[in-house]
Protein backbone atom coordinates (compact mmCIF):
# COMPACT_ATOMS: atom_id res chain seq x y z
CA UNK A 1 0.00 0.00 0.00
CA UNK A 2 1.61 3.40 -1.27
CA UNK A 3 0.77 6.05 0.40
CA UNK A 4 1.20 9.57 -0.28
CA UNK A 5 1.32 11.74 3.28
CA UNK A 6 1.46 15.73 3.90
CA UNK A 7 3.09 17.64 6.98
CA UNK A 8 2.83 21.34 7.73
CA UNK A 9 2.28 21.18 11.72
CA UNK A 10 4.73 24.22 11.61
CA UNK A 11 7.62 25.39 9.77
CA UNK A 12 8.37 22.36 7.34
CA UNK A 13 6.66 22.05 4.61
CA UNK A 14 6.71 17.99 3.64
CA UNK A 15 5.52 15.18 1.51
CA UNK A 16 6.84 11.56 0.86
CA UNK A 17 5.71 8.73 -0.44
CA UNK A 18 5.72 5.56 1.89
CA UNK A 19 4.62 1.80 0.97
CA UNK A 20 3.51 -0.50 3.74
CA UNK A 21 4.21 1.77 6.85
CA UNK A 22 7.98 0.86 6.79
CA UNK A 23 9.62 1.84 2.89
CA UNK A 24 10.21 5.61 2.10
CA UNK A 25 9.71 5.71 -2.02
CA UNK A 26 10.70 9.51 -1.54
CA UNK A 27 10.78 12.06 1.03
CA UNK A 28 10.67 15.85 0.65
CA UNK A 29 11.25 18.55 3.31
CA UNK A 30 10.63 22.27 2.56
CA UNK A 31 12.54 23.98 5.34
CA UNK A 32 11.96 27.95 6.36
CA UNK A 33 14.35 27.92 9.91
CA UNK A 34 16.57 30.49 7.85
CA UNK A 35 13.33 32.92 7.26
CA UNK A 36 12.28 32.39 11.24
CA UNK A 37 16.01 32.96 12.31
CA UNK A 38 15.87 36.74 12.16
CA UNK A 39 12.54 37.03 14.08
CA UNK A 40 14.55 34.80 16.96
CA UNK A 41 11.67 31.86 16.34
CA UNK A 42 8.78 30.66 14.19
CA UNK A 43 6.15 33.43 12.81
CA UNK A 44 2.72 31.55 12.99
CA UNK A 45 1.50 33.74 9.73
CA UNK A 46 4.54 33.86 7.75
CA UNK A 47 4.63 29.64 8.17
CA UNK A 48 1.20 29.64 6.96
CA UNK A 49 1.97 31.84 3.77
CA UNK A 50 5.07 29.78 3.20
CA UNK A 51 3.10 26.40 3.10
CA UNK A 52 0.95 27.66 0.76
CA UNK A 53 3.84 28.78 -1.95
CA UNK A 54 5.78 25.60 -1.17
CA UNK A 55 2.71 22.63 -0.81
CA UNK A 56 2.29 22.06 -4.66
CA UNK A 57 5.80 21.97 -5.68
CA UNK A 58 6.78 19.86 -2.80
CA UNK A 59 3.98 17.30 -3.64
CA UNK A 60 4.81 16.72 -6.90
CA UNK A 61 8.97 16.48 -6.38
CA UNK A 62 7.71 13.47 -3.65
CA UNK A 63 5.51 11.94 -6.59
CA UNK A 64 8.41 12.37 -9.36
CA UNK A 65 11.57 11.16 -6.75
CA UNK A 66 8.82 8.20 -6.24
CA UNK A 67 7.93 7.97 -9.91
CA UNK A 68 4.60 7.68 -9.24
CA UNK A 69 1.51 9.52 -10.56
CA UNK A 70 -1.66 10.28 -7.81
CA UNK A 71 -3.36 7.41 -9.52
CA UNK A 72 -0.82 4.89 -8.30
CA UNK A 73 -0.86 6.23 -4.61
CA UNK A 74 -3.60 4.58 -2.53
CA UNK A 75 -4.57 6.83 -0.07
CA UNK A 76 -3.48 10.07 1.20
CA UNK A 77 -2.42 11.12 4.64
CA UNK A 78 -1.91 14.62 6.58
CA UNK A 79 -1.33 15.80 9.84
CA UNK A 80 -4.44 17.22 11.46
CA UNK A 81 -2.61 18.19 14.80
CA UNK A 82 -1.72 19.50 16.79
CA UNK A 83 0.57 22.05 15.52
CA UNK A 84 -0.22 25.92 14.69
CA UNK A 85 -3.56 26.34 13.36
CA UNK A 86 -3.00 27.90 9.85
CA UNK A 87 -0.03 25.64 9.38
CA UNK A 88 -2.07 22.91 9.62
CA UNK A 89 -5.13 24.15 7.79
CA UNK A 90 -2.82 24.72 4.56
CA UNK A 91 -2.20 20.63 4.50
CA UNK A 92 -5.33 19.53 5.52
CA UNK A 93 -6.92 21.69 2.65
CA UNK A 94 -4.61 20.47 -0.09
CA UNK A 95 -5.04 16.74 1.07
CA UNK A 96 -8.84 16.82 1.07
CA UNK A 97 -8.90 18.31 -2.24
CA UNK A 98 -6.36 15.43 -3.35
CA UNK A 99 -8.64 12.79 -1.82
CA UNK A 100 -12.08 14.50 -3.30
CA UNK A 101 -10.12 14.88 -6.70
CA UNK A 102 -8.57 11.48 -7.07
CA UNK A 103 -11.51 9.36 -4.98
CA UNK A 104 -8.74 8.20 -2.31
CA UNK A 105 -9.07 7.21 1.23
CA UNK A 106 -7.86 9.96 3.34
CA UNK A 107 -6.16 9.54 6.92
CA UNK A 108 -5.41 12.41 9.23
CA UNK A 109 -2.82 12.02 11.63
CA UNK A 110 -1.35 12.85 15.00
CA UNK A 111 1.60 14.40 14.77
CA UNK A 112 2.96 12.89 17.90
CA UNK A 113 1.66 9.39 16.81
CA UNK A 114 4.05 10.56 13.82
CA UNK A 115 6.88 11.00 15.38
CA UNK A 116 6.54 8.03 17.30
CA UNK A 117 6.30 5.67 13.81
CA UNK A 118 9.61 7.22 12.45
CA UNK A 119 11.31 4.62 14.44
CA UNK A 120 9.64 2.03 12.44
CA UNK A 121 10.69 3.14 9.30
CA UNK A 122 14.54 2.77 10.05
CA UNK A 123 13.85 -0.22 12.63
CA UNK A 124 12.52 -2.75 10.30
CA UNK A 125 11.90 -5.06 13.69
CA UNK A 126 10.35 -2.83 16.16
CA UNK A 127 6.92 -3.87 17.16
CA UNK A 128 4.63 -2.90 20.38
CA UNK A 129 4.77 -3.04 22.72
CA UNK A 130 7.70 -0.53 24.10
CA UNK A 131 7.97 3.01 26.04
CA UNK A 132 8.76 6.10 23.63
CA UNK A 133 10.26 9.40 25.05
CA UNK A 134 8.83 12.66 22.89
CA UNK A 135 11.24 15.12 22.54
CA UNK A 136 10.25 18.26 20.17
CA UNK A 137 9.67 21.63 20.35
CA UNK A 138 6.46 21.68 21.95
CA UNK A 139 6.46 18.12 23.43
CA UNK A 140 7.42 15.84 26.16
CA UNK A 141 6.12 12.62 26.26
CA UNK A 142 6.67 9.63 27.95
CA UNK A 143 3.98 6.82 26.65
CA UNK A 144 3.83 3.27 26.31
CA UNK A 145 3.34 2.17 22.66
CA UNK A 146 1.01 -0.74 23.71
CA UNK A 147 0.19 -1.54 19.80
CA UNK A 148 -0.50 0.57 16.43
CA UNK A 149 -2.33 3.39 17.12
CA UNK A 150 -2.99 2.39 21.01
CA UNK A 151 -1.06 4.63 23.38
CA UNK A 152 -1.27 5.63 27.25
CA UNK A 153 0.78 8.65 28.37
CA UNK A 154 2.96 7.65 31.11
CA UNK A 155 4.05 11.53 32.09
CA UNK A 156 4.49 15.15 30.03
CA UNK A 157 5.61 18.43 30.46
CA UNK A 158 3.79 20.44 32.53
CA UNK A 159 5.56 23.45 31.37
CA UNK A 160 8.39 24.29 28.90
CA UNK A 161 9.00 21.38 26.45
CA UNK A 162 12.59 20.80 26.60
CA UNK A 163 12.89 21.61 22.75
CA UNK A 164 11.44 24.82 24.17
CA UNK A 165 13.73 25.49 27.61
CA UNK A 166 16.78 24.99 24.79
CA UNK A 167 15.77 27.35 22.60
CA UNK A 168 14.92 30.12 25.59
CA UNK A 169 18.58 28.92 26.96
CA UNK A 170 20.00 29.72 23.51
CA UNK A 171 18.66 32.77 23.02
CA UNK A 172 19.51 33.99 26.57
CA UNK A 173 23.33 33.19 25.81
CA UNK A 174 23.20 34.55 22.92
CA UNK A 175 23.36 31.84 20.09
CA UNK A 176 19.91 32.68 18.55
CA UNK A 177 17.33 30.44 16.82
CA UNK A 178 17.12 27.43 16.20
CA UNK A 179 18.72 26.42 20.32
CA UNK A 180 18.90 22.90 20.22
CA UNK A 181 21.61 22.47 17.84
CA UNK A 182 23.05 25.03 18.95
CA UNK A 183 23.27 24.55 22.71
CA UNK A 184 24.56 21.01 21.36
CA UNK A 185 27.45 21.90 19.51
CA UNK A 186 28.69 24.56 22.42
CA UNK A 187 27.93 22.21 24.90
CA UNK A 188 30.69 20.16 23.90
CA UNK A 189 33.58 22.37 24.47
CA UNK A 190 32.07 22.78 28.27
CA UNK A 191 32.08 21.32 31.35
CA UNK A 192 28.65 19.43 32.08
CA UNK A 193 29.94 19.58 35.64
CA UNK A 194 30.46 23.25 35.93
CA UNK A 195 27.42 24.69 37.14
CA UNK A 196 25.00 22.76 39.51
CA UNK A 197 21.76 23.66 37.63
CA UNK A 198 18.62 22.17 39.17
CA UNK A 199 16.50 18.83 38.27
CA UNK A 200 13.08 19.50 37.86
CA UNK A 201 10.78 17.44 39.78
CA UNK A 202 6.88 17.13 39.93
CA UNK A 203 5.43 16.21 43.45
CA UNK A 204 3.23 12.99 42.97
CA UNK A 205 4.19 12.15 39.19
CA UNK A 206 7.00 10.34 38.65
CA UNK A 207 7.12 10.18 35.31
CA UNK A 208 6.33 14.26 34.48
CA UNK A 209 8.38 16.82 33.59
CA UNK A 210 9.32 20.45 34.59
CA UNK A 211 11.73 22.66 33.14
CA UNK A 212 10.46 25.75 33.67
CA UNK A 213 12.98 25.83 36.78
CA UNK A 214 15.82 24.83 35.01
CA UNK A 215 15.09 27.72 32.63
CA UNK A 216 14.64 30.13 35.33
CA UNK A 217 17.42 28.88 37.22
CA UNK A 218 20.17 29.71 33.95
CA UNK A 219 18.43 32.76 33.81
CA UNK A 220 19.31 34.00 38.00
CA UNK A 221 22.62 32.43 37.07
CA UNK A 222 23.38 34.72 34.23
CA UNK A 223 21.71 37.55 35.54
CA UNK A 224 23.92 37.19 38.62
CA UNK A 225 26.79 36.84 36.58
CA UNK A 226 26.05 40.59 34.65
CA UNK A 227 25.46 42.38 38.10
CA UNK A 228 28.86 41.25 39.56
CA UNK A 229 30.32 41.49 36.40
CA UNK A 230 31.50 38.07 35.77
CA UNK A 231 32.53 36.38 32.51
CA UNK A 232 30.26 34.21 31.28
CA UNK A 233 31.27 30.88 29.77
CA UNK A 234 28.96 30.55 27.92
CA UNK A 235 30.17 26.60 26.74
CA UNK A 236 29.60 26.02 30.38
CA UNK A 237 26.43 26.99 30.84
CA UNK A 238 25.23 25.49 27.82
CA UNK A 239 26.95 22.08 29.07
CA UNK A 240 25.47 22.17 32.17
CA UNK A 241 21.76 22.91 31.55
CA UNK A 242 21.77 20.30 28.78
CA UNK A 243 22.98 18.08 31.19
CA UNK A 244 20.08 18.57 33.64
CA UNK A 245 17.58 17.81 30.64
CA UNK A 246 19.42 14.70 29.71
CA UNK A 247 18.93 13.61 33.55
CA UNK A 248 15.51 14.24 33.61
CA UNK A 249 15.11 12.48 30.58
CA UNK A 250 17.08 9.24 31.17
CA UNK A 251 15.81 9.48 35.22
CA UNK A 252 12.43 8.97 34.68
CA UNK A 253 12.42 6.74 30.89
CA UNK A 254 14.25 4.18 32.98
CA UNK A 255 11.97 4.91 36.07
CA UNK A 256 9.17 3.56 33.52
CA UNK A 257 10.76 1.12 32.18
CA UNK A 258 11.72 -0.64 35.51
CA UNK A 259 8.27 -0.05 36.68
CA UNK A 260 6.39 -1.28 33.69
CA UNK A 261 8.79 -4.09 33.05
CA UNK A 262 9.32 -3.12 28.86
CA UNK A 263 12.95 -3.91 27.89
CA UNK A 264 12.65 -1.85 24.99
CA UNK A 265 13.13 2.10 24.56
CA UNK A 266 12.34 4.29 21.43
CA UNK A 267 13.05 8.20 21.34
CA UNK A 268 11.75 10.76 18.73
CA UNK A 269 11.11 14.44 17.95
CA UNK A 270 13.72 17.27 16.81
CA UNK A 271 15.18 17.11 20.46
CA UNK A 272 16.30 13.38 20.24
CA UNK A 273 18.95 13.98 17.37
CA UNK A 274 20.83 15.82 20.44
CA UNK A 275 24.19 14.12 20.91
CA UNK A 276 24.05 14.41 24.60
CA UNK A 277 20.61 12.93 25.10
CA UNK A 278 21.12 9.67 22.04
CA UNK A 279 24.86 9.08 23.85
CA UNK A 280 22.93 9.01 27.23
CA UNK A 281 20.41 6.79 26.31
CA UNK A 282 23.16 4.44 24.72
CA UNK A 283 25.43 3.88 27.21
CA UNK A 284 22.25 3.34 30.13
CA UNK A 285 20.79 0.97 27.97
CA UNK A 286 23.52 -1.37 27.27
CA UNK A 287 24.27 -1.23 30.48
CA UNK A 288 20.71 -2.05 31.91
CA UNK A 289 20.45 -4.93 28.54
CA UNK A 290 17.35 -2.50 27.04
CA UNK A 291 16.96 -2.72 23.26
CA UNK A 292 17.25 1.09 22.02
CA UNK A 293 15.54 2.41 18.66
CA UNK A 294 15.76 5.84 17.37
CA UNK A 295 15.76 7.86 14.21
CA UNK A 296 17.98 9.32 11.82
CA UNK A 297 18.16 13.36 12.90
CA UNK A 298 16.70 14.08 9.61
CA UNK A 299 13.23 11.79 10.67
CA UNK A 300 13.82 12.98 13.81
CA UNK A 301 12.48 16.37 12.72
CA UNK A 302 9.37 17.19 11.16
CA UNK A 303 8.97 15.15 7.91
CA UNK A 304 6.11 13.33 5.85
CA UNK A 305 7.50 10.10 5.90
CA UNK A 306 6.87 9.67 9.83
CA UNK A 307 3.02 10.21 8.77
CA UNK A 308 2.64 8.11 6.18
CA UNK A 309 4.44 5.17 8.54
CA UNK A 310 1.61 6.09 10.70
CA UNK A 311 -1.08 6.45 8.49
CA UNK A 312 -0.47 2.35 7.00
CA UNK A 313 -1.04 1.38 10.64
CA UNK A 314 -4.16 3.82 11.45
CA UNK A 315 -5.33 2.26 7.94
CA UNK A 316 -5.26 -1.27 8.67
CA UNK A 317 -7.16 -0.76 12.34
CA UNK A 318 -9.97 1.35 9.87
CA UNK A 319 -9.16 4.68 10.64
CA UNK A 320 -10.20 7.05 7.77
CA UNK A 321 -11.48 10.58 8.19
CA UNK A 322 -14.34 12.28 5.86
CA UNK A 323 -13.81 16.14 3.90
CA UNK A 324 -15.42 17.44 7.25
CA UNK A 325 -11.48 17.09 8.37
CA UNK A 326 -10.43 19.94 10.14
CA UNK A 327 -7.31 21.43 11.75
CA UNK A 328 -7.36 20.78 15.20
CA UNK A 329 -4.28 22.74 17.23
CA UNK A 330 -4.46 20.98 20.55
CA UNK A 331 -5.25 17.53 19.66
CA UNK A 332 -3.97 15.21 22.50
CA UNK A 333 -2.50 12.09 21.63
CA UNK A 334 -5.43 9.06 21.16
CA UNK A 335 -7.64 11.19 20.43
CA UNK A 336 -9.64 10.54 16.77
Amino acid sequence: MKILAIESSCDETAAAVVEDGRKVLSSVISSQISIHTKFGGVVPEIASRKHIENINPVIRQALSDANLTLDEVDAIAVTYGPGLVGALLVGVAEAKAIAYATNKPLIGVHHIEGHISANYIENQDLEPPFICLVVSGGHTHLVVVKDYGEYEILGKTRDDAAGEAFDKVARAVGLGYPGGPKVDAMAKEGNPHAIEFPRGAVSGSPYDFSFSGLKSAVLNYLNQCEMKGEEVNRADVCASFQASVVDSLVSRAFAALDDFGYKKLAIAGGVASNSAIRSAFISECEKKGVEFYYPSPILCTDNAAMIGSAAYYDYKNGITHGLDLNAVPNLKLGER
